[in-house]
């Protein structure tokens, strides 16, 4: 048994099967199978082999036909090396030797002759080694690839493992088989993690070379409260964690029933509880769950889980879909927010050097027109059925923002001309997730129907620290003073101008963090489904001015730290049960 800490991004625990999911474009960890499971390796590695021969004729007979006899004769010689014996021969005995996967041996044996071919002195030798790692690549990539399409048909429930996983990754996961995953690498706040809070599946991140720990099939338990996971448990350690489930289904019993309360302090003050979504039918969860409409809908996933860029009809189904579970509560729909950590597959071909800093968000969207009006013409023919709000992603200057408005009018009236129904009236707000957003925020105000500060980022620029990068996880920290007095600032201004600030990040759904939100004057939260309840009994058990007494308290620390464990202690005197050990593992 091995027990590994990393960074707890979705809540649950799940005792499951491990199913490894490799990527062929970054080193093959080294993973031992039982030795009965040799023979499959070793009739993995000829299938591998031969398809990828196969797929080189194709090519060589292509350009052949099209760039001469001499052009195809390259394909020619990597058919013939991978024909070579003496090149697969020691792949099988490696596998036998040490009771490794296919695609390890294969890694491995190429990574070894390209070792050898770098350090002979004839350059003939040396501009091989391009030649051996596009071979390596094409078998591992039909081993994997062969390995990853048994993932949707798997007919027992899997916890995937998997160095790093993208967004679109874990959205295209089938509920019904992957009952959670843990990654290498990751943030809290990535992506992905939301993803994973999105379908309810548990998931720790951040769990360094865990991918070198595990095979296929081996026992596993994914901790995702407390950020643990246990590879290959003990009898003892199964039963604590089985009791654990248990206790958690309790929980959720009375939690739901909480869910059916009005959400209103203990003096008085309502508090308007909304979800993040990514798919439209999670709307029902959201209300299920005690909130009020939806604060946050990430429209983005309709590019990330497919491969063609959605057509106008294709955003209005969903839109409509949404506007029709919606049932005429609050429903927000923020504009595509692509770049960073999303990427569509036409961006991933062209990666920036800091996306994060690069072409993403509103900014993609203006540079991108027919797409983004794709968009609000489908958002707009949508709001002919029910209540919308438009709200604009990483806006950073007034420029943008007005760009934004212009394109929408110039929609509005393309669409009066053809006579199609929709709200000339929809609000328009944007995103605070930028300190020039936040120092600026009384200038937005005048024109903006209403705020939304996605501490996602906003942190992340503040504090100048990756929020994906787990090797950083420890600085990227919410209570830091410097982002409280940025909230507390765009709290004011809204104040100021009469518009309506919210808290979409993933903070906001953190009852701890809550309690400073309001007390900074915010009276709206959204989170994903799973955090309504607790957030709604954390609201019921407090006052305004307690919550008040708290940020002020709060805003006189040096540090995050000392932010953190104050808030920690004083949320715990509030809802203790929403802390029971999970506080002592952070």
């Amino acid at each position: 048994m091995e027990t590994l800490k990393g960074i707890a991004v979705s809540p649950g625990i799940v005792i499951g099967r491990v199913f490894v999911l490799d990527d062929e474009r970054r080193r093959i960890p080294k993973r031992t199978v039982r030795p009965e499971q040799l023979p499959h390796e070793h009739s993995r590695l000829w299938v591998a082999l031969g398809e990828s021969i196969a797929e080189l004729n194709i090519l060589r007979d292509r350009t052949r036909s099209q760039l001469g006899e001499e052009a195809g004769k390259i394909f020619g010689v990597h058919i013939g090396m991978l024909s070579d014996a003496s090149l697969t021969r020691p792949m099988h005995e490696h596998m036998d030797r040490e009771n490794v996967t296919a695609e390890y041996a294969v890694w491995k044996g190429f990574e070894d002759l390209v070792a050898v071919f770098q350090k002979l002195p004839d350059p003939t030798f040396q501009t091989k080694v391009d030649d051996l790692r596009d071979l390596s690549s094409r078998v591992v990539r039909h081993l994997i690839g062969e390995h990853a399409s048994r993932l949707p048909q798997l007919s027992t429930h899997a916890v995937v493992v998997a160095r790093d996983l993208t967004p679109s990754q874990a959205a295209g996961f089938d509920r019904r088989h992957v009952m959670a995953f843990a990654t290498d690498l990751g943030g809290k706040t990535s992506h992905t993690a939301i993803v994973a809070r999105a379908l309810g599946i548990p998931a720790v991140v951040g769990v360094s070379h865990l991918t070198e720990h595990v095979t296929d099939e081996i026992a596993i338990i994914i901790d995702g409260d407390r950020g643990v996971v246990v590879i290959d448990p003990d009898q003892a350690t199964r039963d604590h964690y089985e009791d654990l489930i248990e206790a958690r289904k309790v929980a959720q019993v009375s939690l739901a029933e909480i869910a059916k309360l009005p959400s209103v302090t203990a003096d008085g003050t309502p508090v308007s509880l909304l979800g993040n979504i990514e798919f439209p039918d999670e709307i029902e969860a959201v209300l299920k769950m005690g909130g009020e409409g939806v604060g946050l809908y990430r429209t983005e996933f309709l590019y990330l889980t497919g491969q063609q860029e959605p057509t106008e009809e294709v955003h209005l189904a969903a839109y409509k879909r949404a506007v029709e579970l919606a049932a005429g509560r609050i429903l927000t729909i923020r504009t595509m927010d692509l770049g960073a950590d999303k990427y569509t597959q036409a961006q991933m071909e062209d990666a920036e050097r800091n996306p994060f800093l690069g072409l993403r968000s509103i900014r993609f969207c203006l540079q991108n027109l027919p797409m983004f009006k794709a968009q609000l013409r489908a958002i707009l023919r949508a709001s002919g059925l029910g209540p919308i709000k438009i709200m604009f992603p990483l806006v950073t200057n007034i420029q943008e923002l007005r760009q934004g408005k212009y394109l929408l009018n110039d929609v509005m009236e393309d669409l009066e001309e053809e006579n199609i129904p929709f709200d000339r009236n929809i609000e328009v707000g944007i995103m605070v997730e930028v300190p020039a957003t936040a120092i600026m925020a009384s200038i937005f105000a005048r024109e903006s129907a209403f705020f939304s500060i996605g501490t996602n980022d906003l942190v992340q620029y503040i504090l100048a620290v990756d929020r994906t990068n787990e090797r950083v996880a420890n600085l990227y920290n919410p209570y830091h003073p410097a982002v409280l007095a940025m909230i507390k600032d765009v709290a004011r201004a809204g104040k100021r101008y009469n518009i309506p600030v919210s808290c979409c990040g993933e903070s906001a759904g953190d009852p701890e963090y809550a309690l400073l939100l309001l007390g900074l004057g915010l009276r709206t939260l959204s989170a994903t489904a799973s955090s309504l309840p607790i957030l709604k009994r954390m609201v019921r058990k407090v006052t305004i001015q307690s919550c008040e007494r708290i940020a002020r308290k709060a805003a006189s620390l040096d540090s995050d730290a000392a932010v953190a464990a104050f808030v920690r202690d004083q949320a715990r005197k509030v809802i203790p049960e929403a802390f029971d050990g999970r506080s002592a593992d952070r």
